[in-house]
């Protein structure tokens, strides 16, 4: 009986011990077994992401709208973890030096919708170029690389 009461009276004394955050040697069970002590809890900060899907594969094909206007978008799907506000810049490309595209040609792209909520949806990205001239491209060219849209994305406050 004596022991059953022993027993016991250690049991009640090591979970008031053990709820104080500390356990000291002379007061362990008969057998050193794990006992829990504390909980720590653990944090981090998540940051911004933003993936184009596919993106490798995406490119705007000009179809011809007038004798010098050309215009041309692709559907971008966009996966998220915010609210983002997106824009687009477009540059001339040049081969040896030179405009491909000549004259007094202007090109402009644009994005739709400019913004996007989390978990993502579909961007469509389009460009144009205004009075283009071509006469420096022969004529039945395949696939002739004129300009390069660059897609920006900024985080903003989610409503």
């Amino acid at each position: 009986m004596k022991k059953a009461l022993f027993a016991v009276a250690a049991v009640a004394l090591l979970a008031v011990v053990a709820q104080a955050g500390e356990i000291k040697y002379h007061e362990w069970p008969c057998a050193p077994i794990a006992q829990e002590i504390t909980t720590i809890p653990v944090v981090m900060d998540v940051g911004y992401w933003v993936r184009i899907k596919d993106q490798d594969k995406l490119k705007i094909t000009l179809k011809q709208d007038s004798i010098h206007d050309y215009s041309g978008c692709t559907n971008a799907t966009v996966e998220t973890n915010t609210c983002l506000t997106f824009s687009c810049s477009i540059a001339k490309v040049k081969k040896d030096g030179v405009d491909v595209v000549g004259g007094d040609s202007s090109y402009s792209c644009s994005v739709s919708p400019a913004n996007i909520d989390a978990p993502g949806g579909t961007l469509t990205v389009c460009a144009k170029i205004a009075k283009a001239d071509l006469s420096k491209v022969p004529g039945g060219s395949k696939g002739v690389h004129v300009a390069n849209v660059t897609v920006k994305v900024v985080p903003r406050a989610c409503p």
